[in-house]
C-alpha cells in the first residue's frame, strides 16, 4: 500500500477554500486511477498547525506514481493554484503494516 498525504496551510479565506476544495478538487482527485481511499482530516490537526490534511491511498507506490502522472493527476496538481495559495506540503511513501 502507498499513501500520499497533502497538508494544507491555513487559507486567508476558509469559506472559499472549502467551497473549491470540496466542490472541485475532491471530485477531480477521486477520479485518480488506482485510488483506493481518500480521507480528509480537519480541526485540531497537529495542534492547529494545518488547516486540512488529506490522505490518499493506493495499492502500491507504482500505482500512486502512475496516478500522479495521469491526465487527472496533472489536472489535480494544476488545480492547486485555484485554492491553495497559502501553500501545502505533500509527502508520499510505501506503507507496510507491522
Amino acid at each position: 500500500m502507498a499513501k500520499l498525504i497533502a497538508m494544507y496551510r491555513h487559507p486567508a479565506d476558509p469559506v472559499a477554500f472549502d467551497k473549491h476544495y470540496f466542490n472541485v478538487h475532491v471530485p477531480l482527485a477521486t477520479q485518480l486511477p488506482g485510488l483506493t481511499g481518500y480521507e480528509v482530516n480537519r480541526g485540531e490537526v497537529s495542534g492547529g498547525q494545518w488547516y486540512l490534511v488529506a490522505i490518499l491511498t493506493f495499492d502500491s507506490y507504482e500505482a500512486m506514481t502512475a496516478a500522479q502522472q495521469s491526465d487527472i493527476g496533472k489536472a489535480a496538481l494544476a488545480d492547486l493554484e485555484h485554492f491553495a495559495a497559502a501553500g501545502l506540503e505533500v509527502i508520499s511513501f510505501d506503507s507496510q503494516p507491522v
